[in-house]
């Protein structure tokens, strides 16, 4: 039996939100302008709707967005063979598998990362939580706290090279796995 049309439609936006940032950088680095880019998303974003019913659960849906979103650039590239700034098919297939290939190094990164913040003491990831704030200035979060802004720099960049040695670490414990 098939989920109800609000539910499926929650389920469908949940995983197409979680997804978009990453099918939208592929989409864009597949292209040659924003607005190219933009449009062709809002397609992929239509042909996923619409196909959402032959979508099983157990496949990875990124994986598939990315498929479909391959697809739709190819399509427009197609449509436009004759403008000499767009990519041949081939480059396109070439530069759709590298994209994808780099997107899910690029999220498995992000998830170590994630992991890597969460095991730092509290008062490290907030600092780091803080001097990365949108808006956040060195200076002013330094004369909060009562320092320099040279030593928050400093704890900052120790704190940055045991991120990035937790984020090595994590990611070769889940190659290995």
């Amino acid at each position: 039996m098939s989920a109800p049309p609000d539910l499926k439609q929650q389920q469908f936006l949940r995983l197409f939100m979680a997804s978009e940032p990453a099918v939208r950088a592929f989409v864009r680095s597949l292209l040659p302008t924003l607005n190219d880019a933009n449009d062709v998303m809002q397609e992929v974003a239509v042909v996923l709707w619409e196909k959402f019913a032959e979508y099983e659960t157990h496949e990875d849906f990124r994986r598939w967005a990315f498929g479909v979103a391959k697809f739709k650039v190819l399509s427009w590239q197609r449509d436009r063979m004759r403008d000499r700034h767009v990519f041949g098919l081939e480059t396109t297939e070439l530069l759709a598998a590298e994209s994808e290939h780099h997107a899910t190094r690029l999220e498995a990164q992000r998830a170590a990362l994630q992991d890597c913040l969460h095991k730092l003491p509290t008062e490290q990831r907030d600092l780091v939580h803080s001097a990365y704030a949108p808006g956040a200035r060195i200076d002013s979060l330094a004369r909060h706290l009562g320092s320099t802004a040279m030593a928050l720099y400093k704890k900052l960049h120790r704190i940055r090279l045991l991120l990035a040695e937790c984020t090595q670490r994590e990611l070769s414990r889940k190659t290995e796995q």
